[in-house]
């Protein structure tokens, strides 16, 4: 099974995914791809670890190269957050672009039970950017469309509510 959590700033995205795993049997792996660059990243790494305290998540961090994570086969999966694995890909010098993202997550649906992945939504505010920010907007937007197709259900956050665009909700 695969599901796709989609939403703006501050949505609730990722409270929902997060509700949604832990309600599935088996091994949890919350899979982080934030970069601890500054402190107000250090800060909202922090945050999130205190919100899935005692939800019984071990993290494996991974910044690029999504496909050599080492997920144990069968585990229910949380990808936090495409956003950030896009921007590594794109601009880190390890990174691998795009399809580096496709082939990662291709990796873990092989491997893993359930794949949630969450996503920021992108160009509701208009495009109105600078160049490169315009370039990573448009890949985030590419690869939000094909894992869309792909996935089995996909939850639109708005305000802490998902709206189904694709599937529902865990029976």
């Amino acid at each position: 099974m695969f599901t796709l959590v989609i939403g703006g700033a501050a949505s609730g995205k990722s409270e929902y995914a997060e509700s949604r795993v832990v309600r599935l049997p088996g091994r949890r792996i919350y899979l982080a791809t934030m970069r601890p660059w500054d402190q107000e990243c250090r800060a909202r790494i922090a945050r999130h670890r205190r919100l899935r305290q005692d939800k019984g998540f071990e993290t494996l961090e991974r910044y690029t190269d999504l496909a050599g994570a080492e997920v144990p086969a069968g585990a229910n999966v949380l990808l936090e957050c495409m956003s950030n694995l896009t921007a590594n890909e794109l601009y880190d010098p390890e990174g691998g672009g795009q399809e580096a993202v496709l082939r990662g997550v291709d990796a873990l649906l092989a491997r893993c039970g359930h794949l949630t992945v969450v996503t920021n939504e992108v160009f509701s505010g208009g495009t109105a950017c600078e160049e490169d920010t315009l370039r990573y907007l448009r890949a985030l937007a590419r690869i939000n469309r094909l894992l869309a197709a792909r996935a089995d259900t996909v939850a639109e956050v708005i305000c802490g509510l998902p709206n189904y665009l694709k599937g529902g909700p865990l029976p």
